[in-house]
């Protein structure tokens, strides 16, 4: 029990360490970009996209949770509607340490859970109604524990941050793109280059902080094989699902708990896992991993970097560490 609270607590200081890294490359990227628009526009140019990148981020900020709740078609249920629900959502939330969240129903057939809101207590979690459907109690709370600890580290507030950067780089690239002006262009082509490594490391955070959930939720009660098989389910749900109904709601899957545009490709990957091939991962087959690892090619490495969401070959054999 020590060796694995010792190892969680390395694990844990690894990730934070990977994101401040990764916040402070980001931040130090803006800051070059802005000094060199600062030198050949003058100060008034890059105080105003600044300004400019940062409002847009606010007023997304505010009004997200609205646009969330429309695009989900989330309402949200009492205790007497959805009282098993709400009690693993409270016990979740009192061992997580913050207050408890809104809990809703998504009324859409994907399989899948997420969390938004403003701040810790303006935390809403809810689940779809086609999760409710595919998963057992245990893998249930242990797929709420991924989403409250969302709300307990933050990451609504850390990911509209960190989103500043590129959409800074992206204004200064539009502005100064056309202009007749050499040194202008060559701001625009270096704030271009900017925009998209600023993508890559903001997807980069997004995807510690789904490996940082997946601990969370294990260090407030889930089970690490009950999570790795709901992961399994969801994306076995994700990839039957119709491709055109799944297409309503891609603007929003960094919300969720799996890539869904990924999961299709992501079943073959997939059967190394479940190897008794009964649909679900059980601690035997969990601790297989742990010690025979995985095999991740190098394609699915490649698109890795691409997406919100970690691969999910590598992401339950890190759960596999837990057991």
């Amino acid at each position: 029990m020590e060796e694995k609270a010792k190892m969680r607590r390395l694990s844990t200081w690894k990730l934070k360490l990977r994101m401040f890294l990764a916040t402070v490359l980001l931040f130090g990227l803006i800051y070059a970009i802005l000094m060199v628009v600062g030198s050949i526009l003058g100060l008034g140019g890059p105080l105003f996209y600044a300004l400019l990148g940062f409002g847009v981020i606010f007023l997304q900020y505010l009004i997200s949770p609205k646009i969330v709740e429309l695009t989900m078609n989330v309402h949200y249920v009492s205790e007497a509607e959805a009282p098993r629900l709400h009690a693993m959502v409270d016990e979740l939330a009192r061992r997580a340490g913050i207050p408890k969240p809104r809990v809703g129903i998504a009324e859409i057939a994907l399989p899948n859970a997420f969390a938004f809101g403003r701040t810790k207590a303006d935390g809403r979690v809810c689940v779809t109604r086609g999760i409710l459907n595919l998963l057992d109690e245990e893998e249930l709370r242990a797929v709420l524990g991924h989403e409250i600890s969302h709300i307990k580290h933050s990451d609504m507030i850390v990911m509209t941050l960190v989103s500043a950067v590129p959409l800074i780089c992206y204004y200064i690239f539009w502005s100064t793109v056309f202009s007749r002006d050499d040194e202008a262009n060559l701001v625009g082509i270096a704030a271009l280059i900017a925009y998209f490594i600023g993508q890559l490391i903001v997807l980069f955070i997004s995807r510690t902080r789904e490996y940082y959930a997946d601990q969370g939720s294990v260090e407030i009660g889930g089970q690490p094989h009950k999570l790795a098989s709901a992961l399994y389910k969801l994306v076995y749900g994700s990839a039957q699902f119709n491709r055109d109904d799944l297409k309503q709601v891609e603007g929003v899957k960094a919300f969720f708990l799996n890539d869904v545009s990924a999961a299709y490709g992501e079943i073959e990957d997939l059967r190394q896992l479940d190897m008794n091939m009964d649909g679900t991962i059980d601690l035997a087959e969990l601790q297989r991993i742990k010690y025979g690892g995985v095999k991740v090619g190098m394609g699915a490495r490649i698109l890795e970097l691409l997406s919100t969401h970690p691969n999910m070959l590598k992401r339950v054999e890190r759960l596999s560490k837990f057991t």
